[in-house]
Parts: C-alpha cells; sequence; structure tokens
C-alpha cells in the first residue's frame, strides 16, 4: 500500500543530514519524516488492519454456570437432596452467525482499511504540498529581499552626488531630499518583506519541523506533464477515498441482505444431580426466524441501497471537480508560463536599457536626479515583478505536480 511507503521516511526524523539548510527535496523529505498528521493516518490504518483480523470470526463462546429449580417454599425449602430437580448445571454455548453475514463483515473491514490507506496517501500529498508551497515561498522573498537591498544601495549611490551637484546648480534644492524620502519608503517596503520572509519560514516550519529553516539549491522545475496527469486522475487519493467509501457501502449493502438468513446458536449442559436421581445431559440448538422481511429487513436493505448509491453518485461528482480542477490550474499555470516569458523577454530587458540610459544620462549632466532616481526604482519593481511572475509559476508546478501527478518512489 501506498502509505507504507511513509512508514520507510520515519528514521528521518534524526537524520543529520537534513539539519541546517534544506534543499527543496530535503524540505519534502523532512515533511515526509516529521508530519503528526501522516503519523496519525497510518495509526488508523494500522488500527484498520488490526480490526480485520476479527472481523470474520465466530463470537466467544459463552460458559454457564448456574444452580437450577432450588426450591424456596414448601417442605423442601432451602434443601439440595430433597427433589429430582435442583441441580447445579454447567454449559456451553456458540453463537454462528450466517456464512453471508460474516463474509459481508470480512469486506467492510477490507473497505475500511482501503479507506483509511487512502486517507494516508491523500494527507501524505497534502503535506508534501504545504511544505513544497513553502518552501517556494520563503526562496522567492529572500530573492526579493535581495532586491530591495540593492536598490537602497543605488539610491545611496545616488544620494551621495547630490551635495556636489546642487553645489554646482546642476539640481534643484527639492530634489536633493528625493533620495531621504525614498529610502524611508523603500524601509516601510523591506519592513513589509521581511514579515513575508518571516511568515514563509513559518509555514516551512509548520511542514517540516525545523525551528528555524533555510532554503538551500535552486527551485525545482516541476513542468507539469498534461497527458500525463490527466491518466493518472483515476487513482489520485482523493478518488481512491470516494471508491473506499463506495466499498464501505457496498459492503453494508451485504451486511444488511445477509440478515435475511438465520443466525445459529448451538448449546450443551451438564444438570449434576443428587446421585440417587443422576445426572442430565442436554444440547439444544436455536436459529433466528427472519419471518417479516417486508417490515424488517427488507427497509434496511432499501436504506443501504440508497446510501450505495449516493457513494457512487459522490464518487462520479468527485471525479468531474478533480478534473474540472486539473484544467483550471493547468490552464492558469500557462498564462502564469506566458506572462513570465514576456517579462524576460520584453520587461526586464526595456527596464534594465532605460536604467542605463538614465543612468548615463545623469551622469553626463542630461537628466536630473529624480529622473535617475525613478529608473533604478522601476529597474527595482520589474525585477521584483519577474520573481512574482517566476514564483508563480514554481508554485504551479509543484501545486499542480504534488497534487495530481503520480506518487513518486
Amino acid at each position: 500500500m501506498r502509505y507504507r511507503s511513509i512508514i520507510t521516511l520515519l528514521p528521518l526524523w534524526t537524520t543529520p543530514a537534513l539539519a541546517g539548510p534544506l534543499t527543496f527535496e530535503q524540505a519534502l523529505q523532512k515533511a515526509d519524516a516529521d508530519a503528526p498528521s501522516i503519523a496519525a493516518r497510518v495509526a488508523t490504518a494500522d488500527a484498520a488492519r488490526s480490526s480485520a483480523i476479527a472481523a470474520d470470526r465466530l463470537p466467544d463462546p459463552k460458559l454457564e454456570v448456574k444452580l437450577q429449580d432450588f426450591p424456596f417454599t414448601g417442605p423442601d425449602a432451602g434443601k439440595f437432596n430433597s427433589d429430582n430437580f435442583t441441580m447445579g448445571v454447567l454449559g456451553l454455548s456458540q453463537e454462528v452467525p450466517n456464512i453471508a453475514k460474516r463474509r459481508a463483515r470480512a469486506a467492510r473491514a477490507t473497505a475500511d482499511i482501503g479507506a483509511a490507506d487512502a486517507d494516508a496517501a491523500a494527507e501524505h500529498r497534502r503535506v508534501r504540498v504545504g511544505a513544497g508551497t513553502a518552501w517556494i515561498d520563503l526562496y522567492y522573498a529572500e530573492r526579493q529581499l535581495a532586491i530591495l537591498d540593492r536598490l537602497d544601495r543605488r539610491i545611496d549611490d545616488l544620494a551621495l552626488t547630490a551635495p556636489a551637484r546642487l553645489a554646482a546648480g546642476r539640481i534643484r534644492p527639492a530634489e536633493a531630499i528625493d533620495p531621504a524620502r525614498l529610502k524611508a519608503e523603500l524601509a516601510d517596503r523591506r519592513s513589509a518583506q521581511v514579515a513575508r520572509i518571516a511568515a514563509a519560514r513559518a509555514m516551512l516550519t509548520r511542514w517540516t519541523g525545523e525551528a528555524d529553516p533555510e532554503v538551500s539549491g535552486l527551485a525545482p522545475d516541476l513542468t507539469p506533464n498534461p497527458s500525463r496527469l490527466r491518466a493518472a486522475v483515476a487513482r489520485l487519493p482523493v478518488l481512491q477515498q470516494k471508491d473506499a467509501a463506495v466499498g464501505q457501502a457496498a459492503a453494508d449493502v451485504r451486511l444488511a441482505q445477509a440478515a435475511k438468513n438465520p443466525d445459529w446458536e448451538v448449546s450443551g449442559s451438564v444438570g449434576n444431580r443428587e446421585p440417587r436421581y443422576g445426572n442430565l445431559f442436554s444440547l439444544g440448538v436455536k436459529i433466528d426466524l427472519p419471518l417479516f422481511p417486508g417490515k424488517r429487513q427488507n427497509p434496511v436493505i432499501a436504506a443501504k441501497g440508497s446510501e450505495m448509491a449516493r457513494a457512487r453518485l459522490e464518487r462520479a461528482d468527485a471525479e468531474r471537480e478533480v478534473i474540472a480542477a486539473l484544467e483550471s490550474e493547468l490552464a492558469e499555470h500557462q498564462m502564469h508560463h506566458e506572462r513570465l516569458d514576456r517579462a524576460r523577454a520584453t520587461l526586464l530587458p526595456l527596464a534594465q536599457q532605460r536604467a542605463e540610459l538614465d543612468r548615463a544620462s545623469y551622469a553626463a549632466g542630461r537628466a536630473d536626479l529624480s529622473t535617475a532616481l525613478q529608473s533604478a526604482i522601476a529597474l527595482a519593481e520589474t525585477e521584483i515583478d519577474l520573481l512574482d511572475r517566476e514564483a508563480e509559476v514554481a508554485r504551479d508546478g509543484v501545486r499542480i505536480t504534488l497534487t495530481y501527478g503520480e506518487e513518486r518512489p
């Protein structure tokens, strides 16, 4: 079963190699190994397997010990040996549910195992998606902060030229205060970016268990393969959960139908009496008599049949929902990719060209300080926007591939 692969990762809880900075793959491994929610689902699956062992077994036999027909009124009241009725009885009985009922119970136990395994697999994917997107968020948030830091240094460089140019009359007095104003605005933005980094790091801690995680390495290139993803839809854990629910409902129908077959109970006992009367032996059989199925078993069977129909319809609806969600996310991913390509091919080169031209013009005295500052800001904004678009594409790839793709060994 798929969830068994999770157990093999449990030793990673103590693997020193995963301490410190985490690559994308290491973050996923830590999430697999350290997520309490996965361990909880695995425990549920183990419980279902353990319970299945007894599902189709006979009930425990019953031991009967009693004092029978002891007189407590009349001339023989309180006497054990005055009549031939009083005896000590030792008996044993065994209930025997019909074979159809036992097989239905076994089928229900098997369906419960399937449901627990599907829950574990679904949780496994949810955790991996959470860890993967948290890693992506932290990775790109830190790169955007680096752009803001470069912009801060660029503003400082331009501000150093302001006093000399002001003294030479090459800039207006109002322009000389622009760098200080822009640095204050940039400090506000930097504070917001630091908060984003802290939030992303907290989410990565939530999924991996690392107290202060750092990202290392490059962002993953998880380009979705639409045809392969569509072919794997039926094997997704979310649909396996629905399949298991159908199996549980079908087993309940069989169990309700089995109630129309009689159960048995076999019993035997020995009665020990006063020696002059002799001992007695009893053997008996009890059989259920389902004589009125129209008012008893049939309504239950019909109710369970309706529940099975509901489970099948919900499964069909879930498949439609998954397919629609996949197609929607693939279309959105394509749109994000096109936006990223335009930013790389057109927007960033133009912003770089403008910044270089305005920097050269400012150095030659043909542009004012405000123009140079705005060009530097515009370039930084374009670089940050490019990273936003790149993060969207990466986040899409992680979410789509880990949610809808085949489980990797």
